[in-house]
Parts: C-alpha cells; structure tokens; sequence
C-alpha cells in the first residue's frame, strides 16, 4: 500500500526503513546457489558473502554455527553452494541479508561432504583406530590381491614383488575397479580371499583416477568389510594424493601399488645381506667378548700367586715348620719344668718318708692290733710287740 509523502509532510527514514522491513517479511524462504566469495567463522553467528559470477551480484548471508558445522573441513572459500535461507531486512543500518538454515555444497562439492560426513562416523566407531591396525607378515607365502584385469596396477604388483622374492604366490582376483558394481566385486572378493587359509594378506589395488572414479574405495559396505576382514589388508589406490577412505580403514595404506609390492613382500638380496651384516656382527661380538676375556685371564695369571704358586706353599711351609719347632721347644720347656719340680717333690717325699726315717735307724713299735705305741704307758709288761725297721720287722716282749 502506497504512503502518502509531500515536501511539506515527508516520510522519515526510520519509518520507511521498517516499512520495507515489512514488505520483506511477507516473502517466504527460499533457495539460492552462489558462489562463497567470503567467509567469516565465529563462535556464534557464522557471516558469509554469495556472489553471482554471472552477474556480479553479491548478498549477506548469516547462519548458526549448527548450520555450518557439518561442511566445516569442506567448505572453503570459492565453493559452489546451495543455500535455503529467509531475506531479512536490517531496519538500524538499512541492508538485506539472508538467514540460511540450510547449506549444500553443490556438484563435486556435496559428493566430498558426503564422503567426509561418512569418514566422521567410521572414526567415531573406531574404524580408523591404530590399536585395531594388525602387523603385516615378515614373509607372506602367499598374497591375495584384488585389482583389475590387466590393469597397470597388477602388473606393477606382481613384478615387483616376484623380483623382489621369486617363491612369493599369489592368488589374484580380477574385479571392475570403477562403475557401480565395483564396491560389491571388491567386497566379495576380499571376503573370498579372506576366508582362504593360505593367504597370508590381501592386497587392493587400483591406479589413478578423479574423485568419483575412486569413489567405490570410499563405499562404506566395503570399508566395513575390510575392518572386519581376520586377514591383513594394504590398500593401494591411486597415487600419492589418493586417499580414499579404503586408505584409512585398511592395515596398512601404500601410496602406489608399486609401494605396496615392496611393503608387503621383502627384498630377497636386502634380507640376504641384512643376514650376512647380523652374522658378521655376531661373530666380531663374540671374538671380542672372547678376546676380552682372555686377556682377562693373561691378567690374572700375570699375578704373583698363579705365576708362582710354589713360593705360596713354600711360605706357608717355612711358617708350619717355624710353628711345629716353636710348639716343640715350648713342650720342651714344659716337659722339662715339670722333671724339675717333680724331682723336688720327689725330694721332699722321700725326706717326709717315714721309710727314710726307719733307714736312719729308727724302728716303729705296733702292739697286736696295729696301734703304733706312742707311750710306754701302753705297753703292759710281757707284751709282745711288733718292731717295723728298715729291712723288715720283728717280734720283741716288753719286760720293763
């Protein structure tokens, strides 16, 4: 509806800035595709320019964090996007802007943000986790591995790894690597290989290609299935840029399928030589340990008690015979201390000896019952008596 203005009765700009707010109001959301000429991140309200390259357009567009986050690692600025957003009509500045509550990334663009939407939740559920990772056999007998037929990929695989070491086998499965029953081949076959008892690991191959060509590497039945696989697996997709997401579920990840031929199967003349290196090694390790050793044992021999260990018995001899004539002449000296005061004791027995007393010409008086008469009180008259002297005895009477 018109509002009528005149010189004399203007409109003033706070009015006609919300009357164009609410003509604003009315018009619903709707989708936009554009080009991200500038992109600003906050915490909380999100700030992007969309430009038309065809004519030189550009609006604001404003969003939650909530909005962005899902195109966060893949949208950039110059990305081609879909945006369902509301026009809103800032009345204190007078500038209109879209409020997007929904972004796409368009073309190749959506195809990666699918993909990276898909990456997020395997690694939530630990697919890509190193811990779960298994080591790859030292000397595989066999290799399983999957590619195209007569592929560059293939043949790269196989002459390499049978120069490297002529008896490995392998067990090939050819399979589209490209197109839409790629993935489900590829699953099959590495079921198949991974449930054959003599392969040892598995190889996936495959060379260069766009993103969509290797789109089927990045199929999420089949990156389950490698997860899920007892057997190792090495991922060979592409080249050195490549990484599908077959990349980061598998064991190992091989930047060519040349790479993987030489990380799978070792080198024969590598190994031969490490061996002789290990050998030679060994062998100046154990010559050194025993020359060390005997020159340890020269040291010890060196020394004056094994140089000469007779002098050690001499010594000890000449210190036993020193003690066996020192114990001698103390036992001398003892035994002959001992003749001498026996012979004084002996001395002083003999002169105590009432024997020796007799032969001076004493003689002892017994009456009959053996009593030694001390008193002639004893003694009755008439008694006989017993006379001991020094040569015997004799019988005497008493008569006084």
């Amino acid at each position: 509806m018109a509002n009528p203005s005149s010189p004399e009765a203007p409109i003033p700009v706070a009015k006609v800035s919300a009357l164009i707010g609410g003509w604003i109001d009315r018009l619903g959301a709707v989708w936009v595709e554009g080009q991200i000429t500038q992109l600003s991140r906050r915490p909380g309200m999100q700030f992007l320019t969309l430009r038309d390259p065809d004519h030189d357009v550009s609006l604001s567009v404003t969003c939650f964090r909530s909005v962005l986050e899902p195109l966060a690692d893949t949208l950039r600025e110059g990305s081609r996007v879909l945006v369902h957003a509301k026009p809103e009509w800032y009345v204190a500045r007078g500038t209109l802007s879209l409020r997007a509550t929904e972004i796409r990334l368009v073309g190749l663009g959506e195809l990666l943000a699918r993909l990276e939407l898909l990456k997020r939740r395997l690694a939530e559920e630990g697919l890509f986790a190193a811990e779960r990772k298994r080591a790859l056999p030292f000397l595989p007998h066999c290799v399983g591995l999957v590619t195209g037929r007569a592929s560059a990929a293939e043949r790269d695989v196989l002459e390499n790894a049978r120069r490297r070491w002529p008896a490995v086998r392998f067990e090939v499965r050819n399979v589209p690597v490209q197109g839409n029953q790629s993935a489900e081949r590829v699953i099959a076959a590495v079921r198949e290989l991974d449930a054959a008892p003599e392969v040892d690991v598995i190889i996936v191959a495959r060379g260069g290609g766009s993103v969509e060509d290797l789109l089927p590497f990045s199929d999420e039945a089949l990156c389950r299935a490698v997860a899920a696989a007892r057997t190792p697996v090495v991922s060979a997709i592409g080249h050195e840029p490549d990484q599908p997401l077959l990349d980061l579920v598998a064991d190992l990840r091989a930047s060519t399928p040349t790479d993987a031929a030489k990380r799978v199967v070792p080198d024969v003349g590598e190994e031969t030589a490490r061996v002789r290196q290990l050998r030679d090694r060994a062998r100046r390790t154990v010559v050194g340990l025993v020359e060390r050793e005997r020159a340890g044992l020269a040291g010890v021999r060196s020394r004056p008690v094994l140089a000469a260990p007779e002098r050690l018995l001499a010594e000890r001899e000449q210190e036993l015979t020193a003690l066996t004539a020192r114990s001698r002449r103390c036992l001398g000296h003892q035994l002959d201390r001992a003749e001498s005061d026996l012979g004084h004791t002996l001395a002083r027995v003999v002169a105590l000896s009432p024997a020796a007393t007799l032969e001076r010409g004493y003689a002892v008086l017994q009456r009959a019952d053996g009593a030694v008469v001390t008193d002639p009180a004893q003694v009755a008259a008439g008694e006989r008596l017993r006379a001991r002297v020094a040569s015997g005895s004799l019988t005497v009477t008493a008569e006084d």
